[in-house]
């Protein structure tokens, strides 16, 4: 059901721009899924990151920020979660994925709510710019830090954010950023059910 993944709890209080480091990333975050469901150590992680490079990514820093950024996602999350990830279909790896997302930033999570949700509720398909500009400007009213992130951080949050909201088919797509309806797979329904600190 759509408002399942909008009434989770989420843990931080305060915004953060980390979310810009990528959006759901489906083909990395599925290696990062297998080197945690295997409990690497830190001589592991940093051989299959920076010297095999399985994220095939061509500077080394930018395996390390986007790796750190799926980790940090994907370990608020159970098990269960990781091997729908790895194993699901696109579908279930997506949406599992988008509610480890929303669970990591409070960002992501206020934008479903504020906006998205809204535009839901009275039938208004059609998202834009103005939308992401104007929930930053009530962003600002509860954390002051948004309001020193510079332009460009605020466009490249939108286009991150648009990008997870169309992988994850809530969007057309990105150029019409027209929302269309969306059910959560049975699987990824039954798995936030389980986590009762998950759901508000």
């Amino acid at each position: 059901m759509f408002s399942v993944i909008y009434t989770m709890k989420i843990s931080e209080n305060i915004y953060n721009a980390e979310i810009s480091a990528g959006s759901l990333m489906l083909r990395e975050s599925r290696k990062i899924a297998r080197l945690l469901l295997n409990k690497v150590d830190d001589n592991t992680w940093h051989q299959a990151i920076c010297i095999d490079n399985i994220l095939q990514k061509k500077v080394p820093a930018t395996a390390r920020r986007m790796s750190r950024l799926i980790r940090n996602r994907l370990e608020l999350m159970t098990p269960d979660l990781w091997n729908m990830v790895i194993d699901g279909t696109s579908e279930i790896a997506m949406q599992s994925l988008l509610a480890a997302a929303i669970k990591h930033s409070h960002l992501l999570g206020d934008f479903l709510i504020v906006v998205v949700k809204e535009h839901y509720k009275v039938f208004n398909k059609d998202l834009s710019t103005k939308d992401w500009i104007n929930f930053l400007k009530v962003c600002e009213q509860k954390d002051s830090a948004v309001s020193s992130w510079s332009e460009s951080t605020h466009a490249k949050l939108g286009q991150v954010i648009f990008r997870i909201l169309a992988e994850a088919k809530y969007l057309d797509s990105t150029r019409s950023l027209k929302l269309v309806p969306v059910s959560l797979t049975p699987e990824v329904l039954g798995y936030l059910q389980k986590i009762k600190n998950y759901i508000s």
